[in-house]
Parts: C-alpha cells; structure tokens; sequence
C-alpha cells in the first residue's frame, strides 16, 4: 500500500478517514437497511423473499427515504470508524514498515486487527446499535422512536450507557477480522492483478478496484459474527438473550447453521462498494492532505 506512507501524520489520517468514512456512507447505506432488515425477520414466517421485495416493500410502504432510517448515526458513525481505523491502521503499521514502505502480511494482518477492535469499541457498536434498534422498530411497526436522536435519549434513559453497547463482543469479533483480512487481502489482490509497480499501487482507482474484491472476501469470513451481533441489537434481544453465545445458541438450534449466512447478499453488495469507495477515495485525498 504504497499511499500509507510509514510517516503519516496522525491528525492527517484521521481528518482523511473522516471524510472517507462520510462519503461511503450516503452512497452505502440503504443496502445496509436492507441486510439488517433480512437478519432480523424470522425463518419461519420471514416478510421478504430478497433484497429487491425488501427494497420494494419497505418503500411502497414507508416512502423511499425509509431506506435511510437510522442513517444519521451510521453516517456520523462511520465518519468516525473510518477515523479511528485509518488512524490505527497507519500508525500501528508504520512500525513494521522497511524503507521502502514495505509490510510483511502478518504484521498487517496485526495492524488491520487492532484497527478493527479500535473502531468496534470506539464508534461501530454504539452506532450499530442505534442503527438496528431503528430499522427493527419500523420492521415491528412499534413506533417506538421518532428518530436516531429519540432513540439514543430513550435507550440511555431506560438502560444506561451499556444498552448501546450491546452485542459489542461479536462486534469486536467481526470488524477485528474483517480488517485483518481486508487489509492484506487488498495487497495480496494488488500484487496478483497489477504486480509491484509502485506507481500503480498509489493510483486511487486500481486501490478501489482490489479493495471491493477484498471487502467481498471479507463478508464469508465474518457474516456468522454480523448475523449475531445484528440479532443481539434488535429490540427483543434483553428478552431473548443472556448474551452473545446464547444467542449464537438459540439461532442455530431454532433457525439452523444456514441461517447464520442470512443477509449475505445484500451485505456483499454494501461491503464491497464500502471498501471499494474506501480503497479509493483515502489515496484520492492525499492530492488535498
């Protein structure tokens, strides 16, 4: 990755992964809905058949900005994941870095994990958190909050402070390994397709290009963990579950091993123009950092 330079400024790295994160998330978001959407129906009696009869119900009956409910705090939220990780990411790999700016793939697989751990506690579970207890109030049709901010206030209030944390172990869990993977993964495709060209390696483009297929390979590797983390946020997860082993328990033995994989397709849509738009737009700021 030869646009992570082993000086980084920190303040420039996260000011980048600010504007990196704000960016993919607008784009993103609505297949975000709609994956969460899929994770939170029941298997026996699910509402929607794919990702278009979501798209096509949730809109038909709500109105097309329904596929932006919860948006706010997963824009803001993943203005700051993007922050911390890039921030982490570059400052923990600059101590494995030789003089050509050159990292071997464990020591990135170690970068990309702290990254991820950093960014679940720091900004994804807490925004997730209010991201699905949204979407799964417009699902129920409950009428619970009015918005992101209502929602926040409300949950602190008959909570606490660890109601928005809730299912941060499996969350840990899953954006630890999705960067661990992704990062070296976005290499390995790098070197694979274009070689070791150092100027083709700072081109924002081919970035993007390889940071998709590394996002998509990223999704089979931590979808179990997503499902988990997904269903420990919903609305009735107090009710249903002592905590995220439990719940890993009671959805495999009522819904089957299959199930765990629910939601797959729309999130290897989300995640693959997630990391493709990251990929590309952190390298294309350089020009203005």
């Amino acid at each position: 990755m030869a646009f992570v330079q082993k000086d980084q400024n920190l303040l420039k790295s996260f000011s980048k992964g600010f504007v990196t994160g704000f960016i993919e998330a607008i784009i993103c978001y609505p297949t975000e809905f709609i994956k969460t959407q899929l994770q939170l129906q029941s298997k026996t009696n699910p509402e929607f058949k794919g990702i278009l009869d979501c798209a096509r119900k949730v809109t038909r009956k709500h109105g097309n900005l329904a596929l932006y409910r919860g948006a706010a705090p997963l824009i803001l939220g993943s203005s700051g994941k993007q922050s911390v990780r890039w921030a982490v990411y570059t400052n923990v790999s600059a101590n494995f870095r030789d003089e050509n700016n050159d990292i071997g793939i464990l020591p990135n697989m170690f970068s990309g994990a702290c990254a991820g751990a950093s960014e679940a506690i720091f900004a994804v579970t807490p925004i997730e958190t209010l991201k699905t207890r949204c979407t799964d109030d417009l699902r129920r049709g409950t009428g619970k909050y009015k918005n992101s901010l209502d929602a926040f206030m409300k949950i602190i209030r008959s909570e606490g402070p660890s109601g928005i944390y809730r299912g941060v172990v499996p969350t840990i869990a899953k954006q630890a390994t999705n960067q661990m993977v992704r990062f070296p993964i976005q290499q390995a495709y790098f070197q694979l397709i274009f070689g070791g060209d150092k100027e083709k390696k700072k081109n924002p483009w081919l970035n993007g290009l390889c940071g998709a297929l590394a996002g998509g390979t990223s999704v089979l590797a931590t979808m179990p963990q997503d499902t988990i983390k997904t269903r420990m946020q919903g609305e009735q997860a107090k009710e249903l579950y002592s905590g995220a082993v439990d719940c890993l328990r009671k959805t495999v033995k009522n819904n089957g091993v299959a199930f765990l994989y629910t939601g797959t397709w729309p999130r290897l849509v989300r995640v693959s123009l997630d990391v493709g738009i990251t990929f590309t737009i952190y390298p294309l700021l350089n020009q203005y950092f």
